[in-house]
């Protein structure tokens, strides 16, 4: 039997949250393999650690989940796996970056990697483990007589087959306190997903290319089959909604809402990835408030109505007042993301977000700097306008300042979002609040870290 490594990347994230995607990929795999999973950035492990995991387990396959921020990362950790193993490791990655950069692919990473597989890799990867014929998997890339060949991807509509991430792979008990979001409630925490595909077009975004535009909806059984797994077997106590269209739907929200509240056990729950502020309403708002929801976060993105329309957010300031006004009757707390220096924004547009977010009812925000990731509307934008070369692929990471618009320096814009951060938490009634939200001295320590890691350390 074949032993397969599926491995998450280490890179300079603080989110130390479980790989759900490599959960699933396990659990499609594991009865024709051997099969572990090693999260770098829980474990701290450099390149080091992982080679001395490697020589240990003495795999057959390794996976690399890869995002776009990981490929110097992975590029540099297969040149060591090649140069050391030869041909005895077979070599893939998956994940959003092969998705959405598929030509650009094979020409960086070369010979150190042998295959790739675009979008969702439960089928493809077990079919491979079969010995399916390459031109018959669905989503794989392959060399045939030195031709690159892509396979079509596949959306498979029932996502109860696939069924549980393997969280006997993952120990979800073991990962940190703060994990997507920097506050928490209860521990330990679990995050969960719910749908997968995305209906909208927003240019900062390729969700549906990843995973479709149609949203594809496990059942109301199965997550909830889920939930007291986690809760009995792994003494989960709080749940992360990670999947931002989960209400999309409203019969099949308020039906699940009403499911959390007959579940048979207490638990806190918040959405750290956001949820559609057109998706709310009055009946929904209150079942999340009575199953225990504490926080809900938001992509606002911008404070101005020419940045929104460009982002095609299908939203406005006003609408956006609108919807927050209508979640504080429920006294649920609002977490707000922002995104600084969108492609042709000027410096009285980004102001214009700085002081929306200090004017909004919100508890706490991040201000991301803006990242053009390959695949979607605002990266072929900037490449039209022949402005790629301004992209800081080494530094591509949402605490530095990676891309610019015109008519501002690097250095601008990261002041830009360190002011932003400075100006919301140094309020007293901001920085008191979540003063007293700190749970314990490693709680604060991370907080801390997290601080200086992007406001300190990032360019």
């Amino acid at each position: 039997m074949k032993k397969v490594l599926l491995v998450k990347p280490y890179n300079r994230s603080d989110h130390i949250q479980p790989s759900l995607g490599l959960g699933w990929l396990a659990t499609n795999i594991r009865n024709l393999c051997e099969v572990k999973i090693f999260d770098s950035i829980k474990e701290k492990a450099n390149e080091e650690k992982i080679l001395n995991f490697i020589d240990d387990y003495k795999p057959d396959i390794i996976g690399f989940q890869c995002y776009t921020f990981d490929i110097y990362n992975i590029k540099s950790i297969l040149k060591k796996i090649k140069e050391k193993y030869n041909k005895k490791i077979t070599t893939i990655i998956g994940g959003p970056h092969p998705t959405l950069a598929r030509e650009e692919c094979f020409n960086f990473f070369g010979d150190l990697l042998d295959y790739f597989f675009i979008g969702e890799a439960e089928i493809g990867l077990k079919k491979y483990l079969e010995g399916a014929k390459y031109d018959e998997i669905p989503g794989f890339a392959y060399r045939e007589n030195n031709i690159f060949k892509i396979n079509p991807q596949l959306f498979h509509q029932n996502i109860d087959d696939f069924g549980m991430p393997a969280w006997d792979l993952i120990h979800p008990e073991t990962y940190p306190e703060a994990q997507h979001g920097a506050f928490f409630e209860n521990f330990p925490i679990a995050p969960i997903m719910i749908t997968r595909g995305c209906p909208f077009k927003c240019t900062f975004c390729a969700g549906n290319k990843i995973s479709g535009s149609a949203v594809r909806f496990r059942s109301i059984q199965n997550v909830i089959q889920e939930m007291k797994m986690l809760y009995y077997d792994y003494g989960i106590r709080e749940f992360h909604i990670v999947d931002d269209n989960f209400i999309i739907n409203k019969n099949y929200a308020v039906e699940l809402l009403k499911s959390f509240k007959n579940i048979g056990f207490k638990f806190s729950w918040a959405t750290p990835n956001g949820v559609r502020m057109d998706s709310l309403n009055e009946e929904i708002l209150s079942l999340m408030k009575e199953t225990g929801l504490y926080l809900i976060s938001l992509g606002i993105e911008s404070g101005d109505d020419r940045i929104l329309k460009f982002m095609k957010k299908s939203l406005t300031v006003k609408k956006i007042k609108e919807k927050i006004n209508l979640i504080k009757k429920f006294d649920i707390d609002i977490a707000g993301f922002f995104i600084l220096g969108f492609p042709t924004e000027t410096k009285k547009e980004i102001f214009k977000t700085i002081n929306l977010s200090l004017k909004l009812p919100l508890k706490r925000v991040n201000y991301f700097t803006f990242l053009p990731f390959p695949g979607t509307e605002s990266y072929n934008y900037i490449l039209q306008e022949k402005k790629i070369d301004k992209i800081d692929w080494q530094n591509f990471f949402f605490m530095n300042a990676a891309y610019v618009p015109d008519g501002m320096t690097r250095k601008q814009l990261k002041n830009y979002q360190r002011l932003a951060f400075f100006r919301f938490y140094f309020r007293w009634n901001i920085f008191l609040y979540n003063l007293f939200k700190i749970k314990n001295f490693r709680h604060f320590k991370f907080l801390v870290k997290r601080f200086i890691n992007w406001i300190i350390k990032s360019k």
